[in-house]
């Protein structure tokens, strides 16, 4: 497969992104997948690496955080990847998994993913842990014009897609809301050893956050 072909599509679709979905976080998810998945299954061949690299890199030029058009993106993606060698059911595979891999997808009901999907879904969840996760985290409630904090709006317990798309939010209770949950969530062995050394990392800089804030 013509990895260069999904990358150059990315880097394109994704250029004016500054939510912290962009190209360089599509980038890292593709390489974490990929990763993890030989970790845990080193007998996995070349069509399964592929596979978790390409849905790995292309998940969010979909999202409908970020893209006002889904469908026609799926239509040209369709294209690029028959250009770079992937089959048509290796494409249908890709296909299912980005577009049932998120959070807010999965609130309300489970979707079961492929082995590729569920290594991709794992590797996007662990960018929204530790370091790299507190950082995009910011940019994106900033972006959205969200408060850092306010103790006045307490934390909800998220039931539904639309519940969680239009509720009121803080940066502060998003750990709480989704972040601090996704530790229980992943799928593959490679990513709850990672998820758990990002999650204290990411727990000692709010409970440091709180103590900063309550100094009255």
């Amino acid at each position: 497969m013509e990895r260069k072909l999904i990358a150059d599509f990315v880097k394109e679709n994704l250029a004016e992104e500054r939510t912290g979905h962009d190209y360089y976080h599509g980038k890292r998810v593709a390489v974490l997948a990929e990763r993890m998945l030989l970790a845990d299954h080193p007998e996995a061949g070349q069509k399964s690496r592929d596979i978790a690299y390409t849905a790995g890199f292309v998940h969010d030029t979909i999202d409908e955080k970020v893209c006002p058009n889904p469908s026609k993106v799926l239509a040209k993606l369709r294209e690029v990847f028959t250009a770079a060698g992937l089959s048509a059911s290796d494409q249908d595979n890709v296909f299912f998994a980005i577009e049932h891999m998120s959070f807010s997808k999965n609130i309300d009901r489970h979707y079961r993913l492929s082995l590729e999907g569920e290594y991709v879904q794992d590797a996007d969840r662990l960018e929204s842990l530790g370091a790299m996760g507190i950082a995009r985290a910011f940019v994106y409630s900033g972006k959205h014009d969200d408060k850092i904090y306010d103790p006045e709006i307490p934390p909800m317990e998220l039931v539904s897609h639309d519940q969680y798309r239009n509720h009121e939010e803080t940066t502060i209770n998003h750990f709480y809301e989704k972040l601090f949950k996704l530790e229980g969530l992943m799928n593959s062995r490679a990513a709850q050893k990672e998820a758990r050394r990002r999650t204290e990392y990411m727990r000692d800089f709010v409970r440091e956050f709180r103590h900063e804030w309550y100094l009255d």
